[in-house]
């Protein structure tokens, strides 16, 4: 398990310097790759080889640029023709600015590459902007949501910096006021739907709160570099779900970019207005016909997912198994960190000594509740148990769910109603507070999932590099080339099973994942975030997904996801499916997901044995400049669920 941070956050931020939910949609090897965004002095690829004197991208404009440089080349006999043209690269999609020079020594300075705009730097994205209008878009923390919506209507705007006016970061600071978070119309618009859903304050009540109660802090605000590309932004902007970048230039915040600025800059002023372009682009475009009504969805989509469907109208029923391994080198004594300091003894069994803990429970025929933590080894070193804290976290869940169902007998029936009484954050939350009122001390990730067979869905809540993976037959045909399997030749291809989803890991850095933890010391609720150790629920990442009839859900610790790489991990599944179609009807049970468990388990103990074969922990180690070999031993948790369409309140895990 990583290293337990105790002490203030060792990657103390400037402001904006943030904290983001570093993994992205696929897994935590892309953090470093796309999303390494918390050292302000970490050297990103810089642009370079294409010179950005100016960009111009209107074909009228090509063809003057054109003009002007065949009659500068019919003046000298010594010089070839140049010719600037805009063109479309079919294979990229995007628009690109060729340049052609001679190879003369007086012409060679001016000699420039194909640019395509999703190489250009945010930096001239921000400067056009800001050239055609500009807008101050900045709020004090102390304005009302009321205010908030207004400024964002008049100005336009998407997202605005939440200042605190009294303070001033420096005597040239331009404006007075502190950044101290960010709030986005999507952000106001949630405020007015929980408002309206609690029923517990009126309008007046919900549009007088302070923007300050709602924004995202200072902390967890994802930003970008002026020298990063429209490519980069996008990629982080469509991974992180977010629709405004701050751009950090020198620990100022230079202006924020969004999806349309993007798309504007493309564009040059004669094509966005005038007679010609309206009639072209808009006038047939407007207005829908009376008759006009919406289309029905598409076949797979309504057989599986829409309510009123044949297989909507039936819930689904999970098939559980669950399977735990502790510390290879752990002993009631000790635990060792390689090989020679555990010695000739045999290697450990005993998931009594594990750190990882684990719960799962019934709350009616298709409504499960289950989830894994993990706990920091670390606390060892200062003679605390590690095991303490993880294990009260899943104990106290079991409890949080339990005593909320009790209370509420007479509609376990209804998943609906039993999913928004005890969602999957409130148990964490919860259960988080009762495990520092027992003053308990240490420190875990977490996850914690609900299967709702009834709507077909999977709901979670992720704290750290815990997580959870969906697999699921994809048709190829039907989903779209993104979905098709291209390490193979098609020949060669023997399933259609694929890793549908893989949940969001959070990490301070690599191996310091997000943490919810208690030192035993009570801080003051007004202590600044940044100087605390720990993470909370509500920091965590809580998301939903469909599930369909056949789909394996894999919800596990990192002693799994270090060791066994995702390909690898639908192999195991492939093989363990294709044995259970092989088997008799008889011999056919809700029991036999528990050896796919087993089998994942024990792969992982096999891979951190390994010290031929870099895991991807050691890969990862790697990238971040840590000589890493081979694999991590670690516990291992592993909760295999089974979607089926047929009862399973025989189970026995």
């Amino acid at each position: 398990m990583a290293s337990i941070i105790i002490r203030h956050r060792q990657l103390l931020s400037p402001p904006l310097q943030c904290l983001s939910y570093l993994s992205s949609k696929t897994n935590k090897s892309n953090i470093k790759r796309d999303l390494h965004r918390i050292p302000l002095c970490y050297n990103l690829s810089k642009y370079e080889g294409r010179e950005l004197a100016h960009y111009k991208f209107s074909t009228a404009a090509s063809e003057e640029a054109a003009s002007a440089s065949a009659s500068s080349s019919s003046s000298s006999s010594s010089s070839t023709n140049t010719n600037n043209e805009t063109k479309k690269n079919p294979k990229e999609g995007h628009t690109t600015l060729h340049h052609q020079s001679s190879s003369s020594s007086s012409s060679s300075s001016s000699n420039k590459k194909i640019l395509k705009i999703s190489d250009v730097p945010i930096s001239e994205v921000l400067k056009a902007k800001h050239t055609i209008r500009w807008v101050e878009p900045v709020i004090c923390q102390s304005a009302s949501i009321s205010e908030a919506i207004l400024v964002c209507i008049e100005r336009g705007l998407s997202g605005m910096m939440v200042v605190d006016r009294g303070e001033q970061t420096s005597e040239s600071s331009r404006e007075k006021g502190k950044v101290v978070g960010l709030v986005s119309s999507r952000d106001l618009l949630r405020i007015m739907a929980a408002g309206i859903r609690s029923k517990d304050k009126s309008s007046e009540e919900i549009l007088a709160q302070r923007v300050s109660e709602f924004m995202t802090p200072i902390s967890q605000v994802i930003y970008a570099r002026p020298d990063e590309t429209i490519r980069q932004c996008r990629t982080i902007m469509a991974k992180l779900g977010v629709k405004c970048l701050p751009i950090l230039s020198n620990g100022r915040v230079e202006g924020l970019l969004t999806q349309r600025d993007m798309s504007d800059f493309g564009l040059d002023a004669r094509d966005r207005g005038g007679k010609k372009n309206y009639l072209k682009d808009v006038s047939t475009r407007v207005g829908l016909s009376s008759d006009t009504s919406m289309a029905e969805p598409p076949t797979y989509v309504y057989k599986e997912q829409m309510p009123g469907s044949e297989a909507f109208a039936t819930p689904l029923i999970c098939n559980v198994g669950l399977y735990e391994l502790p510390h290879p080198f752990k002993t009631p004594e000790k635990c060792g960190i390689t090989k020679r300091d555990h010695g000739p003894l045999e290697f450990g069994k005993d998931v009594d000594l594990s750190e990882d803990a684990h719960f799962y429970l019934n709350a009616c025929s298709h409504t499960a509740y289950f989830g894994v933590a993990d706990g920091v080894g670390s606390w060892r070193e200062y003679g605390i148990d590690p095991r303490e804290f993880s294990h009260a976290l899943m104990v106290e869940s079991e409890n949080v769910i339990n005593e909320i169902l009790k209370s509420n007998s007479k509609t376990c029936e209804n998943s609906e109603d039993i999913i928004n009484k005890v969602s999957s954050v409130d148990v964490l939350d919860k259960a988080y507070q009762r495990v520092k009122d027992s003053n308990i001390v240490g420190s875990s990730t977490a996850c914690i999932a609900v299967f709702d067979g009834k709507r077909h869905q999977l709901h979670f809540s992720n704290v750290g590099d815990s997580g959870v993976i969906i697999l699921r037959h994809i048709d190829s045909h039907v989903a779209g080339a993104l979905k098709r399997d291209r390490t193979k030749p098609r020949l060669e291809r023997t399933s259609d099973l694929r890793i549908a989803f893989v949940s969001q890991q959070q990490l301070r850095s690599f191996n310091h994942p997000y943490q919810l933890g208690f030192t035993g010391i009570t801080t003051n609720s007004n202590t600044d975030e940044e100087s605390s150790s720990f993470k909370s629920p509500l920091d965590s990442c809580t998301s939903s997904i469909h599930v369909r009839k056949d789909d394996i859900i894999l919800v596990a610790t990192d002693g799994l996801f270090d060791n066994v790489d995702m390909d690898e991990i639908v192999s195991v599944v492939l093989a363990w499916e294709t044995k259970q179609k092989k088997l008799k009807k008889k011999d056919k049970n809700n029991k036999n997901i528990q050896e796919l468990a087993k089998e994942l388990a024990w792969l992982a103990r096999e891979r951190s044995l390994d010290d031929s074969v870099d895991s991807p922990f050691a890969i990862l180690a790697k990238e971040n400049d840590i000589m890493w070999s081979g694999g991590m031993p670690d516990d291992c948790t592993v909760i295999a669920l089974h979607v089926v369409g047929r009862n399973a309140s025989t189970l026995n895990v």
